[in-house]
């Protein structure tokens, strides 16, 4: 019986170009799969989907403080680095975690931060003002660190996806952005690290969240007005036992532009709250 290999780990940007000068030479192309840990199998299809494409994946682990507001959830975020690496070693087609400190990723004055537009208009940045810019922000500095050919990032978090794809066009980063659909539980909720805070009662509510997208893009599609639809698929968030809904939006699926029609691709999104869990998701229409 063969013994489990054990994930190497690079804990700075001059380990992890040493590695990846390494494999380089060898002609291996190179993934990279961004998260900030407590991994689930979300987490895990976005590697298998790395690996499919790529020679070499990289797994970074880093909660990042520049996405954070003062008042959300960085200190209680869950953490537990043996954890994810059992996992991913569990997996075995993980080439390398990085797994940097904050003070290597945010040296002592360190002053430079992304600013993004686009498609990081309006939904999480009405409600989140200062994500997207920490989000690009650190993504920028992780695709410049790697170098990779590709990154993979979950559909679930779908504003956020198209925020990355523009991102890398915009300041000319050579490397494929590749979306992964997005993995739920057997009652439809998304997989996210935030569900390990729910509550069971909580846990309950949470599952209407993928029942009210539905709801939307069906009533969408049977022609009734997409503000209406977005306003019944709220009210009944709130029935539901949700405390608020910060939107249901039918946008278009490239741009997240306002839909006054369904006739071009879409995706219905959603943002929603039980006690202090802020749940989001979304599906294509």
């Amino acid at each position: 019986m063969s013994s489990q290999k054990r994930l190497e780990t690079a804990s700075n940007v001059l380990e992890l170009r040493l590695r990846v000068r390494l494999w380089r030479n060898k002609g291996d192309r190179i993934a990279l799969v961004p998260t900030m840990g407590a991994l689930h199998e979300g987490h895990l299809a976005l590697v298998k989907a790395a690996k499919v494409k790529a020679e070499r994946v990289v797994v970074s682990i880093f909660v990042n403080p520049a996405q954070f507001a003062p008042h959300e959830d960085f200190s209680r975020y869950p953490r537990d680095l043996a954890k994810d690496r059992a996992m991913l070693e569990l997996q075995g087609v993980t080439d390398l975690i990085y797994a940097p400190e904050g003070r290597d990723m945010y040296a002592q004055g360190f002053a430079t931060r992304v600013s993004v537009d686009g498609p990081a208009r309006g939904l999480e940045t009405d409600f989140r003002p200062h994500f997207f810019s920490g989000v690009a922000t650190v993504v920028a500095k992780l695709f410049l660190q790697c170098a990779p050919d590709f990154a993979f990032f979950g559909e679930k978090d779908y504003q956020q996806l198209l925020v990355v794809k523009r991102l890398a066009r915009d300041l000319d980063i050579p490397l494929e952005v590749i979306g992964v659909p997005t993995i739920r539980e057997a009652d439809g909720l998304a997989l996210s690290s935030r569900n390990a805070y729910l509550q069971p009662e909580q846990r309950k509510i949470a599952a209407c969240l993928n029942r009210a997208l539905r709801a939307a893009g069906d009533a969408a599609r049977a022609g009734t007005p997409i503000p209406q639809a977005e306003s019944e698929a709220t009210a009944a968030l709130l029935n539901a036992g949700f405390d608020r809904v910060d939107y249901i939006a039918i946008r278009d699926a490239e741009t997240l532009a306002p839909l006054h029609s369904l006739d071009r691709p879409a995706r219905v999104l959603a943002a929603a709250r039980t006690g202090a869990v802020r749940l989001i998701d979304n599906m294509a229409l």
